[in-house]
């Protein structure tokens, strides 16, 4: 209500000013119009730490997945994707909007259980377009997106109600609001199953044009490194990725990606890391060939 007459009252000031001026200085009222109206845009009470609500359609989208993924994506249709759905909307609905944990996912995750054969694992952080690239193009690599879960649920927004047996199709708050966010509970068990089935050679894509490419508070950080098992693994693959026009911030003798070696080091690992891999650096050229040294390469070509 403040809000609304807020704006009504600024709008009642801007249009008794312009009439009691003349022609010559309207302009100038329509500037002072312009900041009145973005100072109360500032003021008045908003909700900064809300997004929009949960995906439209969001049951028909996510068992439609469901059907396409063990239809066309996978060689077993042992999965009852009605059942999923149960299970998922259960853990959501008639829970507060910070209050879903990994554990509420439990039988869900359970409904749909998956085995992946060894040396196909990829891992990112903030090289999401890049990776998805790079997978499309090996295919046999498989991402967390790649899984059941994640082909259902890639890209959505949800969250329930506690007063309600319905979801919130109206406002969602943000994951760094609240720990026990129902999208980011999900994600996090997902990744932990992901992690724990690695086994043999994986690969990680970190953006080497960034700070802090290895972020210990970033899902792989916290989550999947610490869910993957030497005992599994021969080696983690680094491929530390930088745009063809920079900046080149990390490497793997530089900045974060040293921290991340001496983890894997103190746990056991055998590892490997590349700076410049001359396939990422071809795709990533193909995505912007307008870049300076994109042209170089391909003049040298």
């Amino acid at each position: 209500m403040y809000k609304h007459t807020s704006f009504l009252r600024s709008n009642e000031i801007v249009q008794d000013l312009a009439v009691m001026t003349s022609s010559k200085t309207s302009a100038f009222f329509v500037k002072i119009s312009i900041t009145i109206w973005f100072i109360m845009l500032q003021l008045c009470p908003s909700q900064p730490r809300a997004e929009l609500g949960t995906t439209p359609n969001i049951k028909h989208i996510v068992v439609g997945r469901c059907y396409a993924y063990i239809t066309l994506l996978s060689d077993s249709p042992r999965y009852d994707c009605e059942e999923i759905w149960r299970q998922f909307e259960e853990a959501v609905v008639r829970q507060s909007s910070c209050n879903v944990t990994v554990e509420d996912y439990s039988h869900m995750f359970n409904a749909m259980p998956e085995i992946w054969p060894c040396d196909r694992f990829l891992f990112w952080s903030k090289t999401r377009t890049l990776m998805h690239s790079y997978a499309a193009v090996f295919r046999h690599f498989w991402t967390l997106e790649d899984t059941l879960v994640g082909y259902m649920f890639n890209d959505l927004v949800w969250c329930g109600q506690e007063e309600d047996s319905g979801f919130d199709f109206n406002s969602c708050p943000k994951w760094s609001v609240c720990r026990n966010h129902p999208v980011y509970s999900l994600w996090r068990q997902a990744s932990q199953n992901f992690a724990e089935m690695a086994c043999g050679n994986i690969t990680v894509l970190l953006n080497g044009s960034i700070a802090n490419a290895f972020n210990r508070k970033s899902m792989f950080g916290s989550v999947e490194l610490d869910s993957l098992n030497p005992q599994r693994l021969d080696y983690v693959n680094i491929k530390v990725v930088t745009n063809p026009d920079g900046p080149h911030v990390e490497s793997c003798s530089q900045g974060s990606i040293v921290d991340l070696i001496q983890i894997l080091r103190s746990r056991g690992f055998h590892w490997t890391c590349t700076d410049d891999d001359q396939t990422l650096r071809i795709l990533q050229c193909l995505q912007d060939p307008k870049q300076s040294s994109c042209q170089t390469q391909a003049n040298g070509l």
